[in-house]
């Protein structure tokens, strides 16, 4: 069984063409709301709710990351 069909060279400059127009700033805005949603949800006793919400921080910033990287270093 082969994954590898060629297409993913493809389709992954595609995303990256369409990502990289994206503000770094987005990312990190994304990663601070849902920390502050997260503290706001955690006054208001709704815990599990909170804890979901503040993992959303972390992917945030990594996908700022390789936002930053495909920016400056381009794709393949």
């Amino acid at each position: 069984m082969a994954f590898n069909t060629g297409n993913e060279g493809e389709a992954t400059k595609k995303i990256e063409n369409v990502t990289s127009k994206v503000p770094s700033v987005v990312f990190l805005g994304a990663a601070v709301a849902s920390m502050a949603i997260s503290a706001t949800l955690k006054c208001l006793c709704k815990d599990k709710n909170a804890l979901f919400v503040g993992q959303w921080a972390a992917p945030f910033l990594l996908l700022g990351i390789y936002n930053k990287i495909v920016k400056t270093e381009g794709h393949d």
